[in-house]
């Protein structure tokens, strides 16, 4: 963390970067990021090796942050790398899913980039049944409150059944990237993520990092997937930081709307003003967007963040 007055950097995540104009020419993706007025990128896991070794060789901007699984690889049998679930009850997988965020770390220690960003797998591998039909009454939630408030209790208990050998597993995993990060001086970002099954939920998330100090294995706030867990009412925003938040390590910032993220900030209805107030004050924020934003509005929602307090 820095001085109140020094100048924040903003970081833009590869994930902008897939769209046709760049995805022959990532050279072109750095420069324009650069022209957008960001200081510095984040590799994601659609960058194979081959745009791995563009961003790193054409110097463009330094690279802030990885998320792993950067880069992406294909297994002959298991699928997309980023598919493989780190949190497996099926012990080759688990395995594989470690070896694979393992090369993650190697990559920031190559590139100088002092984080990791960590998915910590799943409650097995599919959407939860509750959860799929708790998105489906969003929509009414307020027509069918009592429904939905009974869809809300369904979810969480079901993924309460089926979480502890997950959680299990996910834990053995941590201990063995930690093992593998510190020495190279890379310190490890678990992500609040998206789906429900996903892992891990904040009391989790507090369990999972206790055993670790805090420049080894910390807290990686991804403010859209929070946003989302608050309004489907799975999750009260609030208990990541009050769980977690002294061990925040960066975040990605993104707007919301409606249970729709990784948009421009200023494009949704999340509050940034509130956020900025809770937040730690980073040298560098990552912006997660997605490749359907465009151009401008990468511009003003750094405006939007500034503005707020970042």
């Amino acid at each position: 963390m820095i001085a109140p007055d020094a100048r924040t950097r903003f970081a833009l995540s590869t994930m902008w970067a897939m769209q046709p104009r760049f995805e022959r020419d990532v050279h072109a993706f750095m420069e324009r990021a650069a022209e957008l007025g960001y200081d510095a990128v984040e590799i994601n896991h659609s960058m194979d090796a081959q745009m791995v070794g563009v961003i790193l060789g054409g110097r463009v901007l330094p690279v802030a942050s990885v998320h792993a699984p950067a880069p992406l690889e294909q297994h002959p049998s298991a699928g997309w790398n980023r598919d493989i679930n780190i949190a497996s009850l099926d012990e080759a997988e688990r395995a594989l899913a470690v070896r694979y965020t393992q090369r993650s770390v190697d990559l920031a220690a190559q590139a100088g980039a002092p984080h990791v960003v960590v998915h910590l797998g799943s409650v097995g591998n599919a959407m939860l049944d509750s959860e799929r039909r708790l998105r489906g009454l969003w929509p009414m939630r307020d027509l069918l409150a009592a429904e939905y408030a009974r869809a809300v209790d369904e979810a969480v208990r079901e993924r309460a059944a089926l979480a502890p050998p997950y959680i299990e597993a996910a834990a053995r995993s941590l201990a063995e990237l930690v093992a593998y990060a510190q020495p190279r001086g890379v310190a490890l970002g678990i992500e609040s993520r998206l789906a429900y099954q996903e892992i891990p939920l904040a009391h989790e998330t507090a369990a999972l990092l206790a055993p670790y100090p805090h420049d080894v294995a910390g807290y990686w706030h991804d403010v859209g997937h929070c946003e989302v867990h608050h309004r489907l009412g799975l999750e009260d925003i609030g208990a990541w930081f009050d769980l977690v938040g002294p061990r925040m390590l960066g975040a990605h910032l993104h707007d919301v709307r409606e249970l729709t993220d990784h948009r421009a900030p200023g494009t949704g209805d999340v509050d940034f003003v509130a956020l900025a107030a809770r937040m730690p004050h980073f040298r560098t924020f990552t912006l997660e967007i997605d490749q359907h934003e465009a151009d401008e509005t990468l511009v003003s929602g750094l405006d939007v963040l500034r503005r707020a307090g970042f």
